[in-house]
């Protein structure tokens, strides 16, 4: 096997040349419309909101920061302002049902007109009434209706009176009513002059009495019914005194609505309303405890609530509900306290972002969505049944026993669009039935593209953009490289680009603050390099605690010396978005046993179900290459030394599997290198993560040590195309004091780790006397014959004691 060479300093950093920008800064450039690299979640969010089925709502996913929100909003914009603008939604009171508002519909612009004309009439309602009821000729008529009906009451009781006089019996008027008594000569008989009559007399005047008091009843119960013709009569005086004055009051308004039959139709029934009930409403406002009331109380359900006002609408409405809860979403009823009681009438209804957005859009948070009470529900139900309906939500859950407003439904036409992260919109496609059927269209945003030389200079465009909306300065040629080196380096992958317009616009205002600091009519790379610099200051108590402690000897990891069994891992941790690397030891043990491969972090419960993967494999990789035709008999332990928190992840899997090797055949490894990687079963070295902040981890401390030109560190060859590596780190490697090597098997890691080849096997399989394979093959089979030799020793001790 050749020696692995390190790898060159141009292949640790893919740089990018700010001569291929022809610009000298982007304030000569065109804004990027923002959807670069999104061409498929653009296709689905075009599709997904042009078709017109039920049911097509769409949910937007992707990494936070991707710039989904913008483009959605962007895109939505571009709809909206072509589409016409929805009506005016309107809440009367129901004169038959008053628990039960009536919804009114008008065109955009016309709710507003409707309540204005509404206000300008019960305000001068009021006055109207009284100067009609209060009038000369109607108070004259009042007088003569009331004074004809008592003149014949009174004549009728008169003439009755004459005629009984006529036969010695008089008609009385006392407190407690009308009474007859005997007279004679015109004076009412005593009771002892009555009594000193003869007995056929007083027989004859007692059947008379009886006469005239049937009579005097069956007068009297004429009474009601002229009372009631003079009520009738009274009331047709009201309305023809009042019928002018709202004809009068109304007739600008009829006009101005006459092309709208319901607002006509309420009209009529405002009028009926007042004709059958105005009296009584004036005659309450003048008790005292209410005298205080103005128009507006008085006559109260005349008002139109308007719900939603179009009059200021250009398009389809756009509606982000920030703070998506039930109220807030579904609307909801207010209520008032009086008199110790909560009570509620139409003009205490609340619009909610549904009623806002009905003939348009409606955009939500989908987390924040779902963590509100009642909210995921309410909206589920709302786009199931077409209509929005306004209950609270004890309502809806059928729970509630208080009273309160039920208004009519708004049929509900929208399109709703949700935006989360993926593992959202899984979860919800595997465990909401409701979710598959409602949001049918996902559009999927990109968090990375290709990084090709068009990409990049589209990349400047998107830069620029980004500073304009957040009124930046502008970037000359060389800060737009190295924003493009950066956005290589966030995605881990120097061939492509991020797409994390969040990050790149938060480095740039920044860079920004420093340039402006410095006096600066532009943002060049010195200001991106300083703003970077000073991000890492600002997270860097934690590494360089961790570094410090290595320094000092209380972390034991070594920079120099050969050891068996013993090597510098690397590990990443993420704090707060900043990612870390350094140097971890990781030790093995071995001895005879039967092919136990003990991962003490996982007996500790400290290892993840990766990392004990990444361990299983390893086992079976020792297994299927060196004990084939034989039993494994060894036993092994790894663990990560002075490790106290969680482990997870087989990127280590490499380091463990070269360390056990090491242990096994005690070939000291090489202090001076550290190494990352995982391992499958044949063998072979794969991809793994952080590959740039382990590299500068573990050169963060040789530099603190001091570089000799020797150290380095191993990496799988397929994570080379990862390397975006600080110029401190290239510059090193390009000098010859820090080197990058790559490795495709766990053979060459093992070959540069101690500097024994690894061994290859000829025709016949045998591999080459004094390489690594060789000596592993070597042990094991030695292992196997003393674990051999130890089962024939015990039995024959066992088969000893049986014979004594």
């Amino acid at each position: 096997m050749a020696d692995i060479a390190p790898l060159h300093a141009t292949r640790l950093r893919a740089s990018c040349n700010p001569e291929q920008f022809s610009f000298d800064t982007t304030a000569t450039l065109d804004d990027h419309p923002g959807d670069l690299g999104q061409d498929r979640a653009m296709e689905a969010l075009r599709f997904g909101l042009a078709i017109g089925h039920a049911d097509y709502h769409v949910f937007v996913l992707g990494e936070s920061g991707s710039g989904k929100h913008a483009t959605t909003f962007k895109l939505l914009r571009e709809r909206a302002d072509s589409e016409p603008v929805p009506p005016d939604l309107c809440y009367l009171h129901n004169f038959d049902e008053p628990l039960h508002p009536r919804l009114l519909t008008l065109p955009a612009g016309r709710g507003g007109a409707l309540r204005a004309d509404m206000q300008t009439f019960i305000r001068e309602l009021g006055p109207a009434i009284e100067a009609a009821l209060g009038s000369d000729p109607h108070t004259e008529r009042i007088e003569a209706l009331q004074g004809a009906h008592k003149t014949r009451e009174d004549s009728a009781l008169r003439e009755l009176g004459q005629q009984c006089a006529e036969q010695g019996i008089s008609l009385l008027q006392t407190p407690d009513g009308f009474v007859f008594s005997p007279s004679r000569e015109g004076e009412v008989l005593t009771p002892e002059a009555f009594d000193a009559l003869p007995e056929a007399e007083r027989t004859a005047i007692e059947a008379q009495v009886a006469e005239w008091s049937d009579r005097l009843t069956d007068l009297l119960n004429e009474f009601p019914g002229w009372r009631k013709a003079l009520r009738e009569a009274l009331v047709r005086a009201e309305h023809e005194a009042l019928s002018p004055a709202l004809a009068h009051l109304m007739r600008e308004m009829r006009e101005r609505h006459a092309d709208l039959p319901e607002v006509l139709a309420f009209f009529d029934i405002v009028v009926k309303d007042v004709l059958d009930f105005a009296v009584e409403g004036i005659v309450i406002d003048e008790d005292e405890e209410e005298a205080d009331k103005d128009d507006s109380s008085r006559f109260g359900r005349y008002q139109v609530k308007l719900l939603v006002d179009h009059a200021a609408s250009t398009g389809a409405p756009i509606v982000f509900e920030n703070n998506p809860g039930y109220g807030n979403l579904i609307g909801r009823v207010e209520h008032v306290v009086q008199q110790g009681a909560q009570v509620s009438h139409f003009n205490l209804i609340r619009a909610g972002a549904l009623h806002r957005a009905n003939g348009g859009y409606l955009v939500v948070d989908a987390e924040r969505l779902l963590t509100q009470p009642f909210a995921w529900e309410g909206l589920k139900r709302t786009l199931r049944a077409n209509e929005i309906l306004i209950e609270p939500p004890a309502e809806a859950q059928g729970w509630s026993g208080t009273l309160t407003l039920e208004p009519q439904a708004v049929p509900c036409a929208l399109k709703v669009v949700m935006i989360g992260d993926r593992e959202l919109y899984y979860t919800l496609m595997e465990h909401d039935p409701d979710f598959a059927k409602l949001f049918k269209v996902a559009a999927d945003f990109d968090d990375d593209l290709p990084r090709t030389p068009e990409n990049e200079q589209q990349y400047a465009r998107l830069l620029a953009m980004l500073g304009r909306n957040a009124k930046l300065l502008p970037l000359d040629r060389n800060a737009v490289a190295r924003m493009v080196e950066e956005g290589a380096r966030f995605t881990e992958d120097a061939a492509r680009l991020s797409l994390q317009t969040r990050m790149l616009a938060d480095l740039m205002r920044e860079a920004d603050h420093f340039a402006r600091q410095q006096g600066c009519d532009r943002i060049g790379r010195e200001q991106i390099e300083a703003a970077l610099a000073a991000r890492a200051r600002r997270c860097s108590r934690y590494p360089t605690r961790v570094r410090e402690s290595m320094l000092d000897g209380t972390t034991l990891i070594a920079t120099s010396g050969a050891r068996s069994g013993q090597i510098n891992g690397l590990v990443v941790i993420e704090l707060a978005g900043e990612r870390f690397g350094h140097p971890m030891r990781i030790s093995a043990t071995v001895r005879l046993g039967e092919g136990d491969v003990v991962d003490i972090e996982r007996e500790a419960e400290l290892g993840g179900a990766i990392h004990s993967k990444g361990v299983l494999i390893l086992s079976a990789f020792l297994a299927a290459r060196y004990a084939r035709h034989q039993p494994l008999s060894l036993s092994a332990s790894l663990v990560f030394e002075q490790s106290y928190t969680p482990v997870e992840g087989d990127s280590a899997s490499l380091a463990e599997l070269c360390a056990l090797l090491s242990a096994l055949t005690q070939l000291p490894i090489e202090q001076r290198l550290a190494i990352t990687g995982s391992v499958n079963q044949f063998g072979e070295v794969q991809v793994i993560g952080g590959v740039n902040e382990k590299i500068e981890g573990f050169f963060d401390l040789c530099a603190a040590r001091g570089l000799d030109g020797t150290q380095g560190v191993v990496i799988p060859a397929v994570s080379v195309r990862h390397l975006m590596l600080r110029e401190d780190v290239v510059e090193a490697a390009r000098e010859g004091r820090f080197h990058i090597y790559p490795v495709t098997t766990v053979d060459e890691a093992m070959t540069v780790l101690t500097g024994i080849p690894a061994g290859e096997p000829d025709s016949k399989g045998v591999m080459p006397r004094g390489s690594l394979n060789f000596k592993v093959a070597a042990v094991l089979a030695d292992m196997t014959a003393a674990r051999h030799a130890f089962a024939d020793g015990e039995g024959e001790g066992k088969r000893r004691t049986r014979s004594h």
